[in-house]
């Protein structure tokens, strides 16, 4: 896809808009590079899950992500043998657990969710992993005595020997000819070793090691000759506890190491599945709805409304106006006239990134039956593009730009044009315009042009595969009401505003005059004009006609759907019930809760059933085998 275009239609903002919906970093990150895809089926399967998603939001089934981190490279490592610490394991752990959480959730499911439940299918429950490492660590991630029984063996010497060296110092404490040698009456710590501050003129008195000197030089703490015993030996203690919890870690790593791919799996799954849901709640906040993708170049948006506009219109409450576009039904180009901030330019950036937003697997904010093609090409020239870099005016930079696209689009591509013939002299502008209309028109391209032109008007008058369109303009308020109204070209509405804001009145009997001279040929575009608009008419009737026969054809094979699925129930549910026999298990309709056949009297239709302290002579239609 074109990314000049995409920078132009701000689809970098749409990305940003769905960064912020999702739940991980792993949905992050694929929400940040998201692109529009080539694949038609891959773009279905996409929108599919995006609408079963809302679907299953709306139902309070929320998919269980909570404590998925990106652990890619902790899996990595555990793969090719490197040790992970205490702390890397509790973010696996955390991991593992989600891929448990996310194995109920798929089991909860039923034939309503299928895409869903096709893409976590492959989402493994390695909680029995996640159940090991909490064994052996804890909150903290200190490795538990219950790890292993060495552990357990060298903790509770270590535990013996620091009661030895805790009633030494005691013992040490109590001695009166001790106590006078001593600055204070207590020991003090310095790591693993106890000291007893001396006064450095009685630092002969006492056998020991001295660890430091207080900064008046007059105390010396020294751990005692008995104390210094226990030291070493609590050195290697500790040493062989140190070599313990190593072997505990990488016991624990090689069991991360043995389920890397299915782990890895799993990350790739619920990274996809955080986006799926990313785009479900920018749908149902932004009352999105899921279009048809269609490959015969057909574009209709039904009430669309510019998603960036919605976004920043949230803050005071405004509405977007929305509109009605159609392309590829019974004309290919659109040309879009009106005033200034009328919103032609919202209406081409409209088309544009819904367009894009539906290539990328996104529901878009338009209505029920919107279509949109499998574009191959999205190619935009749109504002004001002067470049000083290569010292090009606005006008030769927009030529540069079309020129390029005209390189580039072919049958399946949707070109967008602002301001067509704009920045030269009027009658070389539309002239240029035209041509480049005709060869649009010649590449068989879906087009939006933009003009102020008056020539350029008249453009799908002598085209059938061209139409104009126009954004309303209130002469009273001397607003515009942003509405675009296909079959319809703008015209210019400089007298009437210039009336209502009081010009003389002889400048504007001047000014009509002038006018009239240059419009010999306004009655009979009226008229053209006119039956255009009547026919637009007509073809927006038949086109809601057909939209609605399509959604009726659609609940209608949905509600026969259903039909067949529900026979089908009943006859494997009237199969398993004949097939009952003495000890198969079955729950009582009317008590709800679970019971044990005694016996079956098919004759009759009639069970007896084991339920809580007795038994119930029952229907076989309030039995439901398990």
């Amino acid at each position: 896809m074109d990314q000049h275009t995409l920078e132009l239609l701000e689809f970098t903002k749409i990305r940003e808009l769905l960064t912020g919906f999702c739940a991980t970093s792993l949905g992050r990150e694929l929400a940040r590079h998201i692109e529009p895809l080539p694949d038609v089926e891959r773009i279905r399967r996409e929108l599919r899950l995006v609408t079963e998603m809302t679907e299953a939001l709306s139902s309070g089934l929320a998919p269980p992500v909570g404590g998925l981190t990106d652990i890619r490279m902790l899996v990595r490592r555990a793969a090719i043998g490197s040790m992970l610490t205490a702390s890397e394991l509790l973010e696996v752990r955390d991991v593992l657990l989600c891929t448990g959480q996310v194995y109920r959730y798929r089991m909860r499911l039923d034939e309503r969710w299928s895409a869903l439940s096709d893409v976590l299918v492959r989402v493994e429950d390695l909680g029995l992993v996640a159940k090991s490492i909490e064994g052996s660590l804890d909150s903290r991630g200190s490795v538990l005595d219950m790890a292993s029984s060495e552990l357990a063996g060298v903790r509770q010497q270590l535990k013996e020997l620091d009661e030895k060296a805790q009633e030494q110092v005691r013992r040490l404490l109590r001695d009166p000819e001790l106590r006078k040698i001593l600055r204070y009456q207590n020991a003090t710590m310095s790591g693993d070793h106890y000291l007893l501050p001396v006064a450095i003129n009685h630092r002969h008195r006492i056998q020991g090691v001295v660890h430091r000197t207080s900064s008046t030089g007059e105390t010396v703490f020294i751990e005692p000759a008995s104390l210094a015993r226990l030291s070493a030996e609590r050195v290697v203690l500790k040493s062989e506890e140190e070599r313990e919890v190593a072997r505990v870690l990488r016991k624990l790593t090689a069991e991360v190491a043995h389920v890397s791919r299915p782990l890895q799996t799993a990350l790739d799954v619920l990274a996809q599945l955080d986006l799926a849901a990313a785009k479900a709640r920018l749908s149902l906040e932004y009352r999105m709805s899921e279009p048809d993708l269609n490959t015969v170049g057909r574009l209709w948006l039904r009430a669309a409304r510019h998603p960036l506009l919605e976004h920043i219109f949230r803050g005071d409450h405004r509405q977007v106006v929305p509109i009605d576009v159609r392309l590829g039904l019974e004309f290919n180009m659109l040309v879009i006239t009106g005033p200034n901030t009328g919103g032609k330019t919202v209406a081409l950036k409209t088309a544009g990134l819904l367009s894009l937003m539906t290539l990328a697997g996104m529901h878009i904010p338009a209505g029920q039956g919107s279509q949109v093609p499998l574009w191959r090409h999205v190619l935009a020239d749109i504002g004001d593009e002067q470049s000083l870099e290569q010292s090009l005016s606005t006008f030769s930079s927009h030529v540069s730009r079309i020129a390029d696209i005209l390189r580039q689009a072919d049958g399946n591509s949707l070109v967008l044009l602002d301001e067509l013939g704009a920045g030269t002299d009027p009658t070389e502008g539309a002239a240029l315009g035209r041509a480049i209309l005709d060869e649009l028109d010649r590449l068989g391209c879906r087009a939006m042009v933009t003009t102020h032109l008056g020539d350029l008007k008249t453009y799908a008058f002598a085209n059938d595969r061209a139409e104009n369109a126009a954004v309303e303009f209130d002469v009273e308020t001397l607003r515009p009401t942003y509405h675009l109204c296909i079959g319809q070209f703008g015209m210019s509405n400089a007298l009437k505003i210039a009336r209502r804001l009081q010009l003389p009145r002889h400048l504007l009997r001047r000014a009509n005059h002038y006018l009239r001279r240059r419009q010999r040929r306004t009655p009979e575009l009226l008229k053209l004009q006119q039956a255009r608009e009547e026919a637009e008419r007509a073809r927006q009737e038949a086109l809601e006609a057909e939209l609605r026969a399509r959604q009726e054809k659609l609940a209608y094979e949905q509600r026969l759907l259903a039909l067949e699925r529900e026979t089908e129930e009943q006859a494997a549910l009237q199969t398993a019930r004949s097939n009952l026999k003495p000890g198969d298990a079955v729950r009582l309709v009317k008590l709800d809760q679970p019971g044990q056949i005694v016996r079956v009297d098919i004759k009759r239709n009639l069970a007896v059933v084991k339920a809580g302290i007795g038994q119930w002579e029952v229907s076989l239609e309030e039995v439901i085998p398990l």
